[in-house]
């Protein structure tokens, strides 16, 4: 794990946050300036700067929490589509975003967008008994299904 690193210091438990799952390897927790109610972060507890550094099979269990994420959200959220997308655009530390996906535009490519040098801000941080209520709501979600 890297000092520095937010996301090794979450894992850590160094800084707090909303859990929604968590093993030996891995862990989920809901992003503070989500997408969308439930927008989940799912990282290796390791420190791998890319996702493509990862082994195998770390990546691939990281694709299976998030496809039990995807239809515990469907469930939850009433959303025919969930996203997981890799950015790693804020922090340096692999992690996948898992979305539900109430309108296209929610994950897309700048590629799409007519106005190319349209400013971006990031969306405001969600008040925090919001994000325990939502943990809590995914954590039952996840174990009944």
């Amino acid at each position: 794990m890297s000092e520095n690193c937010l996301f090794c210091r979450i894992a850590r438990q160094q800084i707090p946050a909303h859990v929604v799952h968590q093993d030996d390897d891995i862990l989920a927790f809901l992003d503070i300036q989500p997408v969308r109610r439930g927008h989940v972060l799912i990282i290796p507890r390791q420190h791998y700067a890319y996702f493509e550094d990862m082994p195998d099979a770390l990546a691939g269990r990281i694709m299976a929490l998030g496809q039990q994420l995807a239809r515990a959200m469907k469930r939850l959220y009433q959303v025919e589509r969930v996203g997981f997308v890799y950015t790693g655009i804020h922090v340096a530390h692999a992690h996948a975003h898992v979305i539900p996906m109430h309108h296209p535009q929610d994950i897309t490519s700048t590629q799409y967008i007519a106005q190319q040098d349209l400013q971006f801000i990031m969306p405001p941080q969600c008040p925090a008994d919001q994000l325990t209520d939502t943990a809590a709501q995914l954590r039952r979600e996840l174990a009944s299904g």
